[in-house]
């Protein structure tokens, strides 16, 4: 047990990464038969083929998962995702030609780094060529190069957020695996006592978003209508 989500048997995991323009994107590849689900929450959600997640659907398995920075142009990494198991002939079987399945979400970046430099195919390609079941590489790494928490006193009294990984033995041949990217608009708290994590930056202290917005005092998004 490594306590990541490559403790699950034929997760593989693999980041793409660009320090300098603080932006990046994390590869899943899946087993043969994996099975997915999706919820879909936010006022701006930036998905991919979440859709044939639904039961409803015909399609019932998924080969990799894709997640990404900058913003809705990340989402072009999955097709670099899919060029990849495309060349190792995993997909839907289409006649001859395979079809892989790369559900796919992004996160807003763009305002940390370089907004020209966002994640593209050959990004996702990369990521793929980099998947392993080793322990995965956690913080600010892939997806979570660029994310940051506590903006409810605007952008730039942000602080770091990232990509985490872990995994737990239930007993009984259950193993659950997760890997997240925070990129919360809020700030972080520990669910055990309530107690401050990281949130927006007021000097050398930090803030609560939760206080903020109680208070009125937190940051006001422009009116993206003009």
């Amino acid at each position: 047990m490594n306590n990541s989500i490559t403790d699950i048997p034929g997760i593989a995991v693999g980041h793409w990464t660009n320090l300098e323009a603080i932006t990046g994107c994390t590869a899943i590849l899946c087993p043969t038969g994996s099975l997915g689900g999706v919820s879909v929450r936010g006022a701006s959600p930036g998905t991919r083929e979440t859709d044939v997640l639904s039961p409803s659907n015909r399609v019932d398995e998924i080969h990799a998962i894709m997640l990404s920075g900058g913003s809705a142009y990340g989402l072009a990494a999955a097709d670099g995702a899919m060029r990849y198991l495309e060349g190792q002939g995993i997909g839907v079987k289409v006649g001859s030609s395979v079809v892989p399945i790369v559900p796919s979400a992004i996160l807003f970046d763009l305002g940390i780094g370089e907004r020209e430099v966002r994640p593209d195919s050959e990004s996702g390609y990369h990521a793929c060529e980099f998947a392993s079941s080793d322990p995965v590489e956690q913080g600010t790494v892939g997806a979570g190069t660029g994310a940051t928490v506590g903006k409810t006193q605007g952008p730039q009294r942000s602080v770091k957020g990232g990509l985490g990984s872990a995994s737990i033995d239930l007993g009984e041949g259950l193993l659950v695996g997760a890997l997240v990217v925070v990129n919360a608009i809020g700030s972080v708290h520990d669910p055990g006592n309530g107690s401050l994590i990281a949130g927006p930056r007021i000097n050398k202290s930090m803030s609560s978003s939760i206080d903020d917005l109680i208070s009125g005092n937190s940051f006001k998004l422009p009116d993206i209508n003009g």
